[in-house]
């Protein structure tokens, strides 16, 4: 299946887990992509495991909670693609804590990451969105915008900007030719679930020592053996930037195995 030959796509919080899987899908499809990374380490790990289509990967360093970096890295990968058709918002982080321990720093160091990093990869790449082929956005948003994740709070309100953002933007551009969708993953392993990222925008949640566990009995998922893979979720994003998504804008769609019904 090859339907992203000839599409140009970049791809934020590419070296590991969701992102990384979504770079791996995008070019067994026949894309052509740049991922970026704040980790130069966990690009070098996709470029490794992207094998026989390395022909078709570029990698930049880029964090995404910083302006400057930013507009420095989208223009970087839009000169190398020649153009840009497909953007994937998937860097983010997540932290854990007592919301009456987290300091004023720490939440917004998760709202500059997930939030305000996709607002300003989003920002920089709109010219050359407008310029691509029917072009597409994909955001990341996650069951927790919606549903309750305990010792999230910071982390939720992000996603839950991200979703609403998404909405707003879908009809701002829908008469120009760009469509955007966010994703909802939940119940997914991942670098950033397992804490096992190498990149700094892919790290686990890290929950606090005195966690009362029986908060989180309602987050298992309905269907498989457990937390799926995150090529789970890059087979949707896959379908959400590709021509089968031609009709999709404006909304979300949850990836959680029937966590939340």
């Amino acid at each position: 299946m090859n339907r992203y030959e000839g599409r140009r796509v970049l791809i934020t919080g590419g070296g590991s887990g969701i992102g990384q899987a979504t770079v791996l899908r995008i070019l067994a499809e026949g894309g052509s992509v740049v991922a970026a990374d704040v980790s130069d380490r966990g690009l070098q790990d996709t470029v490794r495991k992207a094998g026989a289509y390395e022909g078709r990967l570029t990698t930049v360093v880029m964090d995404v909670a910083d302006e400057s970096s930013v507009r420095a890295g989208v223009t970087t990968a839009t000169a190398s693609l020649g153009g840009l058709d497909v953007l994937v918002n998937a860097a983010g982080i997540l932290r854990s804590s007592h919301t009456h321990l987290t300091s004023l720093d720490e939440f917004t160091r998760i709202l500059q990451v997930n939030l305000v990093g996709t607002f300003l990869v989003i920002r920089e790449a709109i010219p050359a969105l407008l310029a691509g082929r029917d072009a597409a956005v994909v955001n990341f948003s996650s069951t927790s915008a919606a549903f309750a994740h305990p010792y999230m709070a910071a982390y939720a309100a992000s996603k839950g900007g991200i979703q609403s953002m998404t909405h707003a933007l879908a009809s701002e551009y829908a008469k120009r030719g760009i469509r955007f969708t966010a994703v909802q993953p939940g119940s997914i392993s991942s670098g950033m679930t397992e804490g096992s990222g190498a990149s700094r925008q892919s790290t686990g949640p890290g929950l606090p020592d005195d966690a009362d566990m029986t908060l989180f009995a309602k987050l298992s998922p309905a269907v498989g053996q457990g937390f799926a893979g995150p090529e789970t979720v890059a087979s949707v994003v896959a379908m959400l930037g590709s021509e089968d998504g031609k009709f999709v804008t404006g909304t979300e769609i949850r990836v959680d195995g029937g966590t939340h019904f």
